[in-house]
């Protein structure tokens, strides 16, 4: 469990503090718009009603206590960059903050963030490439080059193990999963073989994935 402080309460920043709760995290949230609060208060710890470019207001919280400190603001990025600058003069030991352009991101990074993260244009990849090819059902990111892919298992596939398709060799892409009826299996063996059931959790670089399953 983590000690964490949110600050900016708007759709990105309330779904951060129900996940974070989901997970079991202590959380203080901040915010300067008293609905904004009340509308987080079941899935927070603590939460209070401020200005975070104040200084005096961000140091009455004890900084130095929070495991992270997450900069949700998405309206006002002059508050989102005073708001980081604060915190890491303050002490915070990890400040994550919301951009929405690189331009933002350059900025951020200058003036105390340690990770930037991008919400719109991260969901915005994630849907081009999980909805324009027909069978991707989800995607996860690791960098500009390499990703997790899950996808059903090919028909060809059908009644082979994963040893006799052998794809690390052939296309340099790693089989790190696979599905049956909603049940994950992370401990592989070559003798796995595939069913019509079967999705698959692959990982390697986006082109080998895309040569090796035509998307």
């Amino acid at each position: 469990m983590k000690s964490i402080l949110l600050i900016g309460l708007g759709r990105f920043g309330k779904h951060i503090a129900m996940h974070l709760y989901q997970l079991g995290h202590q959380v203080m949230a901040v915010d300067h718009v008293e609905e904004r609060i009340e509308t987080v208060l079941p899935f927070v710890t603590n939460a209070q009603i401020g200005d975070s470019t104040d200084a005096d207001f961000l140091e009455s919280l004890g900084i130095r206590n929070f495991d992270v400190c997450i900069v949700a603001i998405g309206n006002n990025f002059q508050s989102s960059l005073e708001t980081t600058s604060l915190l890491k003069e303050l002490g915070a030991k990890l400040v994550v903050s919301r951009a929405a352009r690189d331009v933002q991101k350059k900025f951020l990074l200058r003036n105390g963030a340690d990770e930037v993260v991008y919400p719109e244009r991260q969901l915005a990849k994630w849907t081009a490439i999980r909805y324009s090819a027909d069978h991707v059902l989800d995607y996860i990111e690791l960098d500009e080059d390499h990703a997790v892919f899950e996808i059903p298992v090919p028909k060809s596939w059908i009644g082979r193990s994963i040893g006799q398709i052998d794809i690390r060799k052939k296309y340099n892409v790693n089989i790190i999963g696979v599905k049956e009826h909603g049940k994950l299996k992370l401990s592989l063996s070559p003798d796995v073989v595939f069913t019509a059931e079967t999705t698959i959790l692959v990982l390697g670089e986006n082109k080998d994935i895309q040569k090796c399953f035509h998307i």
